[in-house]
């Protein structure tokens, strides 16, 4: 038996061990959005670091305005071989749980329950990410057990404030650039393409937050005695924002478009033999009826071309009943998802240059931003990529997918900005993880080959 085969073995022999350990770090309910769970944040840290410690691993907290960083240090095998440096990105933080009457169980009592695939795990956070950050913890438990440590330099960066934008994230990892040096990171957050396919995400979109504020009058208004004449913000603002998109579903922003390479055919090609059906995708939501830029691929729709959605509106009276008025402010929150080749700053000018276009007298707007993150695409043909699709085909027979996520990953930015890292995207999520939602889970055959292809992973770069 070779040393893959007894890493393997080590895993299938722990995988109910691991499986206890991932329902005790399930228990805390380390919410990072909520002051009243700053303890429990704490206390997922604390669990991890000790984790990390019983497998060789020096750990330790590191305090930042808002949550703890637990950062960990293994030096690799005394050899001197010129195995690379791997940084492992996680996150301990979890969404809060509501609304709590949809969940069928209590979101931090975890349980294990059957499902299509097996044995699952329904519990907050079981997926996203603490499921996911511990497959590959998982996986270097048992390099430690069989081969006395991993085969290459480990750094491990686990925080906690992953699910409110890691505001303090990018400023630690700049004030310790050094201590974080690395060739590679490495993170597991995203998903599969199905249960029997793996996947390397190799694009991810980006963000723009805008919360757009209109007034008009100095208050709000009897509908009766002012209308036809005063003008109404909640009618600007639904109208400003009726034109952000053309009848061909593209944004009608100055220069939204300018940079943005086209897929090459053999991406393209790549994408259209996944087989994507967009009927069953939006039918098992209710919808039948794709939007979006005419004349481009569903997959290339969700994962390189950019969009812009009203996520909130409001203004007025929004309570039960009738009650007439003209409004004195209107406001909307507006996201634009970006790819590679834009630039947010410009974005957000594009945005205000839109609505200044478009303001009648009497009115004034007001721009509030927040998250940003650019659109990112991983080199596809990288010796890290490379050895994770070997190690993907390896466990599962197949080669592994290379998608797109539409969805932001803002560290992964960071980690390249920052520390200039590129980052090789191995998730081992489902479609149907319901991941922020009720009843989050993670299924177990997903756990166990994801932690196997760990191992198989590490061997693999160190073999490289």
């Amino acid at each position: 038996m070779d040393l893959t085969d007894k890493l393997l073995a080590a895993i299938d022999a722990d995988h109910d061990a691991a499986v206890g350990r991932l329902v005790e770090w399930l228990r805390i309910p380390s919410i990072s959005a909520q002051p009243d769970h700053a303890a429990d944040c704490v206390r997922a840290a604390e669990w991890v670091r000790d984790q990390l410690v019983a497998i060789g691993f020096t750990a330790s907290l590191r305090q930042t305005p808002k949550h703890p960083v637990v950062v960990a240090h293994h030096p690799g095998p005394a050899t001197g071989a010129k195995a690379p440096h791997l940084l492992y990105y996680g996150h301990y933080d979890v969404q809060p749980p509501d609304p709590l009457e949809l969940w069928t169980s209590p979101p931090f009592e975890p349980v294990i329950v059957d499902g299509p695939h097996g044995k699952r795990v329904v519990a907050r956070g079981a997926v996203d990410d603490k499921g996911q950050t511990l497959m590959w913890i998982e996986a270097m438990r048992a390099w430690h057990s069989i081969a006395g440590g991993p085969p290459c330099a480990i750094t491990a960066v686990i925080e906690g404030e992953e699910e409110i934008g890691s505001p303090n994230l990018a400023p630690f990892m700049a004030a310790n650039s050094a201590e974080l040096a690395a060739d590679v990171a490495i993170i597991s957050d995203t998903g599969m393409w199905d249960i029997d396919t793996p996947a390397l995400s190799t694009r991810l979109r980006g963000m723009v937050f805008v919360q757009l504020d209109i007034k008009a009058a100095n208050r709000d208004l009897h509908s009766g005695m002012y209308g036809g004449s005063a003008l109404n913000p909640n009618n600007l603002i639904t109208k400003i924002l009726g034109d952000l998109h053309d009848a061909e579903g593209r944004v009608q922003l100055p220069g939204f478009y300018d940079g943005i390479p086209e897929v090459s055919p053999e991406l393209r090609a790549q994408w259209q033999a996944l087989g994507f059906s967009e009927h069953d995708f939006l039918g098992a939501i209710g919808l039948s009826v794709p939007v979006g830029e005419k004349g481009r691929g569903a997959l290339e729709r969700l994962w390189a071309r950019p969009t812009a959605d009203i996520n909130g509106i409001w203004g007025g009276y929004t309570g039960p009943g009738s009650k007439t008025v003209i409004p004195s402010e209107a406001h909307a929150k507006i996201t634009f998802r970006l790819v590679p080749g834009q630039h947010h700053d410009k974005v957000f000018d594009a945005f205000k240059q839109f609505v200044h276009a478009r303001l009648p007298a009497d009115a004034t707007a007001s721009f509030q931003g927040g998250s940003a993150s650019p659109g990112i695409e991983v080199p596809a043909d990288s010796g890290f990529v490379t050895a994770a699709r070997v190690a993907l085909a390896d466990e599962y027979g197949k080669p592994a997918a290379m998608i797109g996520c539409g969805g932001s990953i803002p560290v992964v930015s960071s980690l390249k900005d920052v520390l200039g890292l590129d980052t090789v995207l191995m998730g081992f999520g489902l479609e149907d993880d319901q991941v922020h939602s009720p009843n989050e889970k993670f299924d177990m055959r997903c756990f166990h080959q994801g932690t196997r292809s760990h191992a198989r992973l590490l061997a693999r770069l160190a073999s490289a």
